[in-house]
């Protein structure tokens, strides 16, 4: 099959071209309840790049390049292409989207329904993934898609979507009517986080990016309030928020300042969400026995979360803004991503 394969880590990301279209061999079924899946989309995210960059090493290739190559994607829909002789309530043919983590099912957190602290392996980072014409994964990660929900549109949701869903969940547990909800970048995650914060609760949405289109596609996805990052974003939560700060702050970027303004905007007893990831979250002990505010990291989902997100996207409530490249585009679209030129996700089609 052909797939897009990486070769060699890039720590500052200047490199001409980071994955390079290859044949390798195709997956195969290897155990009773294996699938393979035809690749109908992958997503490209951010966690690409910091693959690329050697952000993961530490924890998917601690032996330095013993890892490498690989095949990158982490982000997959497609088709069942074969099964094993015990998969059951699945064909050949099917649309499926995959659940990122091949976890057994049988430690005690896939038992607790915390599939992405299982064990096993994360196609894409740990091993190879979805930028390619077949990925081989398990029948516990099989999600069978609504015949309203094709592939190629809805590949990101298996980590974009979900890591979204996933926090908005969380938090809409907690947030009231009339309560407000501060959600940091309206990108590729923000834009699917606001449409679920809508469908989910009636909190109000303040929405803060330092582009004006992201700013724009927060509004059309149900964003209450636009704030753009001038500098001024602080001030002017606080004054969208009586000078209290938001209920719960949800932050998609958390780089470049935005997790101390992140927290800046946040109320005594309420909750900070890191979901984005780059920098350290510094903050005194004694600011957070004061205010009792809570710091809060957010995994990708679980298999639930991304059945209910499609149950979601199936009646309309959330939609996913993409771009399509060919899969011999990879690093176009990956350096487009980096250079933001990307407001939504892509999506690579072989």
């Amino acid at each position: 099959m052909k797939a897009q394969v990486l070769k060699a880590y890039d720590e500052k990301l200047t490199a001409d071209q980071w994955v390079s279209m290859e044949d390798v061999p195709d997956p195969t079924i290897t155990k009773p309840t294996d699938v393979i899946v035809r690749i109908g989309g992958a997503g490209v995210c951010r966690t690409d790049l910091h693959v690329i960059e050697g952000v993961w090493r530490p924890h998917m290739d601690p032996n330095g390049n013993a890892l490498l190559p690989f095949i990158l994607g982490h982000e997959n829909a497609g088709w069942i292409e074969a099964i094993g002789k015990d998969v059951e309530n699945l064909k050949v043919g099917d649309p499926v989207i995959v659940h990122p983590k091949i976890s057994s099912g049988t430690c005690l957190a896939c038992r607790r329904g915390h599939d992405m602290h299982g064990d096993g392996k994360f196609p894409g980072l740990d091993s190879n993934g979805g930028y390619a014409q077949y990925l081989g994964t398990s029948e516990r990660n099989i999600i069978p898609l609504p015949r309203t929900l094709a592939p190629k549109d809805v590949a990101p949701y298996a980590d974009a979507g979900l890591t979204a869903y996933h926090v908005i969940k969380k938090a809409t547990r907690h947030l009231l009517p009339g309560d407000r909800c501060v959600v940091i970048g309206a990108g590729g995650l923000g834009h699917i986080g606001i449409q679920c914060l809508k469908a989910m609760c009636a909190a109000d949405i303040i929405v803060v990016d330092k582009s004006e289109a992201s700013l724009s596609l927060a509004g059309k996805c149900g964003a209450d309030h636009l704030v753009k990052a001038d500098g001024n974003e602080v001030e002017a939560v606080m004054s969208l928020t009586n000078g209290q700060g938001a209920e719960a702050v949800i932050d998609f970027v958390c780089e470049h300042g935005t997790t101390s303004k992140g927290l800046a905007m946040t109320r005594p007893m309420g909750s900070y969400y890191v979901v984005g990831y780059g920098e350290d979250v510094k903050v005194p002990t004694v600011d957070l026995v004061i205010t009792e505010k809570n710091i809060i990291g957010n995994l990708v989902g679980t298999w639930a979360d991304l059945y209910e997100l499609m149950a979601l996207a199936d009646r309309g409530l959330v939609n996913l803004t993409t771009v399509e490249y060919k899969l011999a585009d990879a690093n176009q679209a990956l350096k487009d991503l980096h250079n933001g030129k990307i407001h939504g996700r892509a999506v690579l089609i072989p």
